[in-house]
């Protein structure tokens, strides 16, 4: 495998700081140090692969490491805190990310081997990489070298990772995103729903009503695979949003407190503080003196 993995940083090697689109749909790759306001973001569902460093993501109160001995698999947009470490060696970090399409993965599905989907589990994992991924992956990338081949030849590979990938441990979860009656699906709409809509009042019965599902089923379900109450998603994603609008467009927290759905600065202020760990200006002007020193 270290043969492949030498290839995909070699291929992956020109890749920037913030992410780098690579001409391939939905295949992107990223290198050295991120902004903590980039990192502390939603995330949208995706299999990411380290081909140098590390990496630690926090959904909720749970945090999952990888390295390039593991990759990580996203299957609903989540609001997560994510680090980044380079290699032992002291080289920088190099990832690529594979966005995925519930489309693409039911017409993998379609002439994949049946599996049952599970239940109350997590939609997010770690799973440790195999020699036959990872070769799917160099297929994908070395088409960068050859771009005329993209548009042929880059569905083929992409499907034989999604497949890969479907034929591990993670795999239920790609084959439930893309069966619309799982209560995964389920919980993904309704993830879309909040996301499109965070700055309005939660309404959690309206909410689990619009997705068929009791309002104790749609908390234990949603909590299962968020790691998060609905509450505590919804707030979670106002309160980043308002971090990297703070950052990105130097505006005030009372401003943004409005912009993000807040009636009350004084609430937004405490609610901040209590999830990043500082006052909004402090944090904020601490994340761009970070950026400044590092840039």
């Amino acid at each position: 495998m270290e043969t492949a993995l030498e290839e995909l940083r070699r291929l992956a090697a020109h890749a920037e700081n913030r992410r780098t689109e690579t001409g391939i749909p939905r295949l992107a790759m990223v290198q050295g140090k991120i902004p903590e306001h980039d990192l502390a973001a939603v995330y949208d569902p995706m299999i990411n692969l380290i081909l140098r460093g590390s990496k630690s993501m926090t959904v909720g109160d749970r945090t999952l490491h990888y390295d390039p001995a593991t990759y990580f698999v996203m299957s609903v947009e989540l609001p997560a805190v994510g680090s980044v470490h380079p290699a032992t060696t002291g080289e920088p970090y190099l990832a690529i990310s594979l966005t995925l399409d519930p489309k693409i993965i039911a017409e993998v599905l379609a002439s994949a081997p049946a599996a049952a989907g599970r239940e109350s589990s997590p939609g997010f994992s770690v799973a440790p990489v195999t020699s036959e991924l990872l070769d799917a992956w160099v297929r994908l990338l070395r088409l960068m070298e050859h771009p005329d081949d993209i548009p042929v030849l880059a569905p083929a590979y992409e499907r034989e990772i999604l497949y890969r990938v479907l034929q591990g441990p993670q795999g239920w979860m790609l084959r439930d995103i893309a069966t619309p009656e799982t209560a995964l699906a389920r919980i993904h709409a309704a993830i879309l729903w909040i996301r499109e809509n965070f700055t309005q009042p939660l309404r959690i019965e309206a909410l689990a009503d619009r997705v068929a599902m009791s309002v104790s089923a749609f908390h234990r379900q949603f909590k299962a695979v968020t790691n998060m109450s609905p509450l505590q998603f919804h707030k979670t994603l106002r309160l980043m949003h308002a971090r990297r609008l703070m950052v990105t467009e130097a505006l005030s927290a009372a401003a943004v407190a409005i912009r993000v759905g807040y009636e009350s600065p004084s609430q937004f202020s405490r609610e901040y503080s209590r999830l990043f760990g500082q006052s909004p200006a402090r944090d904020t002007a601490d994340l761009a003196g970070a950026w400044r020193s590092a840039s």
